[in-house]
């Protein structure tokens, strides 16, 4: 919804200073250090150049896909995690189960970029691809950020890896794109708000949080719930059809998260 008036990187910028906004006040509320040391800023700008990228990529993805489609392939992270996880961490490894259910996931998302027509099928469109690819990159910044939290605070690089996309996401924006005014509304400031405070606010908090706790794979499993939900969201707030590869490829995605998460 925010997309309708706000181009990708406006979108990004908007939210992400709602986000910053949201982590500051909580962390000054609860007295929590948020100032990095000088040997943090490194990790910093290299998690937050992942961030900046994957965020444009995944805005650039949705603004060109239906809702439906680009809740699905952005929630197939996990299955990118479990992959990039069991390369880099040594106690992370991918079991029989958890391979079961990348295959099964990875149907899904073939389910999902399958399109028919009158023309006849095709294999998935430009922002289709654009998502997936970013769901990549959020998989394996996840792992990332993982591997970083074990010497950086999870709230400093919530806020941080956002305070280093504002200037990219601001230039990007004026020099490239245009608002779409016409279309603005009180809905467009609440998809905003909703996408900064609840998302990048308090949930980048509580995922980074966890993550620094739990396994990175196990936790970013969880997001099985994001394929189901984004679609029943995208029907009803956008009035998109639901049609039987979309349910089949939802429930392949979900399932495979599932598998994925569960622990023997």
């Amino acid at each position: 919804m925010g997309l309708e008036v706000f181009p990708p990187a406006w979108s990004a910028l908007l939210r992400f200073l709602f986000g910053i906004t949201t982590i500051w006040l909580w962390c000054t509320y609860r007295k929590h250090p948020l100032w990095p040391a000088k040997h943090e800023w490194l990790p910093i700008i290299k998690i937050g150049s992942l961030f900046t990228l994957q965020i444009l990529m995944m805005n650039t993805g949705f603004n060109a896909t239906s809702g439906i489609n680009g809740s699905i392939l952005i929630s197939t992270n996990p299955l990118f995690a479990a992959l990039f996880a069991h390369v880099l961490i040594t106690n992370d490894r991918i079991t029989p189960l958890r391979a079961a259910g990348l295959t099964v996931a990875f149907f899904g998302v073939c389910l999902t970029l399958l399109q028919t027509s009158e023309s006849g099928m095709s294999f998935g469109n430009k922002g289709d691809w654009i998502c997936l690819a970013s769901s990549c990159l959020l998989g394996y910044r996840l792992i990332a950020s993982a591997h970083i939290m074990q010497k950086l605070d999870p709230f400093k690089l919530a806020l941080w890896q956002m305070m280093v996309s504002i200037p990219i996401y601001a230039v990007v924006g004026t020099t490239t794109e245009t608002i779409k005014w016409s279309a603005f509304s009180y809905q467009t400031v609440l998809a905003l708000a909703y996408q900064g405070v609840v998302v990048a606010g308090l949930g980048f908090m509580a995922s980074l949080w966890l993550i620094s706790r739990y396994r990175p794979s196990v936790m970013a499993g969880f997001n099985f719930l994001a394929p189901v939900s984004g679609v029943l969201l995208a029907a009803m707030l956008l009035g998109e059809s639901i049609d039987t590869l979309v349910i089949a490829g939802t429930a392949l995605v979900a399932l495979g998260m599932i598998l994925i998460t569960i622990r023997s």
